[in-house]
């Protein structure tokens, strides 16, 4: 053995469904809003101050909309950070002291300070977040990875054709926002069908990550070994044993008592309460945090370790989480981030991206099985009884898509409005609210619109006295590229 511990490779993934126009509260562009100020900005301040070595999925849907806040989009986002917050926060705080609860409103003034905080940050930069993340990356630390277009489940598409749209179009807005792609392809919902690594192989992927927990049991020790497909693309499976120390609803870091309590809220959904039932005290929060971070980098490294014990060579431990999950599910999660970075140097624990990571290792030569981080470990999530016809819908729409481009001319108004339309439909995002019932009736509506629209628009190839939308459909996918529905 070499004295090599291997490497921990921290993914986050960015998401967020095309929602910037559709709909506000409960549910539409407030998701982004809050997603910007409460998590982006937060993160890139960490990985600015500390120099964390991680890797940051950004999906291109994600980015569709962050693009557009320089304009109308980041006025909206500047008033729900500057005045609609604050005045809420100021609302439930003073009803909080007229009942006599004056812990509880000191709690929500302080977090009045979050939103404040954000705005400001949001205008030092002219609203130009996807600049920060292409510096966070040329800075040398961070490895930037792309996604499909709109966060499809890739298996579940029916045709390579749509496959092609997908990732064709997903990874040329990288590559026009930052300057070029490393090969780096996150797989929504890390949903993997054998054969699905020609497709990625043919738009030129590197390395995309998988889950591998029902092929290889939880906690198996080949969960730490990426694996070389024949096609060529790498895959990096996740460490669901070490992903669980996090991401575990009963015994993961955030249900620790002293953790603000993300399911109990004020009127106006303000959150002055920890998860023991007391009042939220930020000092109690910031010691647990510290302790959550040497427990996880203590963990991380015994893994390695034993790894390293049995096999005779340096692992790779996969960790990912949705970048989501920090700053808003878990209020604290961003300072935990910036004390195991901190936590892993004192420990010698070596943080790497995963380029660093995959010139250190070795890829084993496996088989694939099929699978996803959904619950259950396979498809079922979004191919169920409750969103089968979603799923059926929006393959039925995939298939008069690519028949139509075939008779269509090539860049024809009306079928780069039909393919938008099938992008958003195929979002993954639709029928997981559906099957969790998280949003109400906001993804059948979604569904139900772009469907609509969608009709439209083929409907406008067979009638030239139609009225025509116009192609674009607000800032999503503005690098599409239509001719995948072309290729033989």
């Amino acid at each position: 053995m070499s004295g090599d511990r291997g490497s921990v490779c921290l993914f986050l993934h960015s998401h967020m469904p095309y929602v910037e126009g559709f709909g506000t509260w409960p549910f539409g562009e407030e998701w982004l809003w809050e997603a910007v100020g409460c998590v982006y900005l937060p993160l890139l301040d960490a990985l600015e101050r500390t120099g964390a070595a991680v890797t940051l999925g950004l999906t291109p849907v994600l980015c569709d909309q962050l693009e557009t806040l320089p304009g109308p989009a980041g006025e909206r986002l500047a008033g729900y950070l500057r005045e609609t917050r604050p005045a809420f926060h100021d609302e439930d705080a003073d009803g909080l002291e007229r009942g006599g609860e004056r812990e509880l409103a000191a709690e929500v003034r302080r977090a009045r300070g979050d939103y404040l905080r954000a705005a400001d940050g949001v205008e030092a930069c002219g609203g130009d977040l996807l600049g920060r993340f292409a510096a966070a990356a040329a800075a040398g630390t961070v490895e930037l990875w792309t996604s499909a277009a709109t966060h499809p489940v890739l298996p579940l598409l029916a045709t390579d054709a749509g496959v092609d749209l997908q990732l064709a179009s997903g990874i040329a807005s990288h590559r026009r926002r930052f300057a070029g792609w490393d090969g780096g392809l996150w797989l929504p919902e890390c949903a993997y069908a054998p054969g699905l690594e020609r497709a990625l192989a043919r738009h030129g992927t590197a390395a995309f990550c998988v889950d591998q927990t029902a092929a290889l049991g939880h906690g198996s020790a080949a969960q730490l070994e990426p694996v070389a497909t024949a096609a060529g693309p790498v895959a990096l499976p996740i460490d669901w044993q070490t992903v669980e120390l996090v991401w575990n609803e009963r015994s993961g870091y955030p249900a620790d008592p002293r953790y603000r309590d993300y399911h109990r809220g004020t009127v106006h959904h303000m959150r002055p309460w920890a998860n023991g039932g007391d009042a939220y005290r930020p000092e109690a929060a910031a010691a647990a945090v510290r302790e959550h971070a040497r427990d996880f980098v203590a963990r991380a490294g015994a893994r390695l370790d034993a790894y390293a014990a049995e096999r005779g060579r340096p692992g790779l431990l996969c960790c990912a989480f949705d970048t989501e999950l920090l700053g808003h599910w878990w209020y604290e999660g961003t300072d935990w981030l910036a004390a195991v970075v901190e936590e892993a140097a004192a420990a010698g624990l070596p943080l790497r991206t995963t380029v660093e990571a995959l010139a250190r290792a070795e890829p084993v030569e496996r088989e694939l099985g099929p699978g996803s981080w959904g619950t259950g470990k396979d498809l079922t999530t979004w191919d169920a009884p409750k969103v089968a016809d979603l799923t059926f819908a929006a393959r039925t729409a995939e298939l008069r898509v690519v028949a139509a481009a075939s008779t269509a001319g090539p860049g024809d108004p009306a079928l780069v409005r039909a393919a938008r339309e099938l992008l958003a439909l195929q979002s993954s995002d639709w029928a997981f609210q559906e099957s969790r019932d998280l949003a109400a009736e906001y993804p059948r509506d979604r569904c139900a619109g772009h469907a609509a629209e969608l009709d439209a628009a083929l409907g406008a190839l067979a009638d030239s006295t139609a009225v025509l939308r116009e192609p674009a459909l607000r800032n999503l996918a503005p690098d599409l590229v239509l001719s995948a529905l072309a290729a033989p």
